[in-house]
C-alpha cells in the first residue's frame, strides 16, 4: 500500500493523526468524544485543542480516510459524527505494521503506537513491532555524553540533577524492556499455536524524562 499523503507525515501530526484513526477505528464519534478520548492518551504530555484537531480531522477527510455524518442535535443545531472509511481503516492497520522510525525511538508516539496495536490481527507482526522497540532499548544510550562520544551513567555523572534523570530514565527503560520481552514471548507463542487476535497492550501512563532514550546508559 502507497505512504500517506505528505501532509498527513508532518512531525507534530503524528501522534494526532495516528490517535484520531485509531479511536475512530473502534467507534464512530462526535468531535467532542473524540478530543476527550485524545486528551486521555496524550494530554498530560501534549495536550490537543480544538486548533489543532478540528484542522486535523479536515485533512484527513479530505484524504478520503474519513467523513462526516450529520445526526440530529439535542437542541436546533446538528451533530456530526465523524467516520472511518475503508482507506482510513486499511491506513491505520498500515500504519501499526509499517512504523515510523520516530515512532519507535520516541516514546510518546511508540506509546500511542501501542495503544492501538490490537487492531492489528497477526501477532506475529504484533511482535515485529515491540521488537523493533526493544531492540532500539537495548542500543547503549543517555541524556549525556563525554568528550569522547561514550553515553554518560548515573555513577559518572556528579551532577545530582542529572543523575536523577538517568536513574528514573533507567528504572523506566528497565521496566519496558521487562514488558516488551514478556509481551513479545506471549505474542510468538499464541502466534505459533495459531491463536488469532491477540491484542498488544498499550498504555497511556507517564513517560520518562525523555521520549527518546533508549537504555538511558544508566
Amino acid at each position: 500500500m502507497a505512504r500517506a499523503p505528505g501532509a498527513l507525515r508532518r512531525k507534530g501530526f503524528i501522534v494526532l493523526t495516528l490517535a484520531i484513526l485509531g479511536f475512530l477505528y473502534d467507534q464512530p464519534l462526535h468531535g467532542y468524544e473524540l478530543k476527550s478520548r485524545i486528551t486521555g492518551l496524550t494530554g498530560h504530555v501534549r495536550p490537543v485543542s480544538d486548533g489543532a484537531l478540528y484542522p486535523a480531522i479536515t485533512r484527513l477527510e479530505k484524504a478520503g480516510l474519513l467523513h462526516r455524518r450529520t445526526e440530529p442535535g439535542s437542541g436546533a443545531v446538528p451533530r456530526q459524527t465523524l467516520e472511518l472509511t475503508a482507506a482510513g481503516r486499511a491506513e491505520l492497520r498500515r500504519r501499526l505494521g509499517d512504523p515510523e522510525q520516530a515512532e519507535i525511538t520516541d516514546q510518546i508516539r511508540f506509546f500511542a503506537l501501542a495503544a492501538f496495536l490490537h487492531h492489528l490481527a497477526d501477532p506475529a507482526r504484533q511482535a515485529a513491532v515491540l521488537r523493533h522497540r526493544l531492540d532500539f532499548l537495548e542500543a547503549p544510550s543517555s541524556f549525556f555524553y563525554d568528550g569522547q562520544g561514550r553515553p554518560v551513567t548515573a555513577e559518572r555523572e556528579p551532577n545530582p540533577f542529572r543523575r536523577g534523570m538517568l536513574l528514573v530514565a533507567r528504572a523506566s527503560g528497565a521496566a519496558e524492556r521487562a514488558w516488551l520481552a514478556e509481551t513479545i514471548a506471549q505474542l510468538t507463542g499464541a502466534g505459533a499455536a495459531g491463536a488469532g487476535d491477540a491484542g498488544g497492550s498499550g498504555t497511556s501512563g507517564d513517560t520518562g524524562a525523555s521520549g527518546d532514550t533508549g537504555a538511558s546508559g544508566a
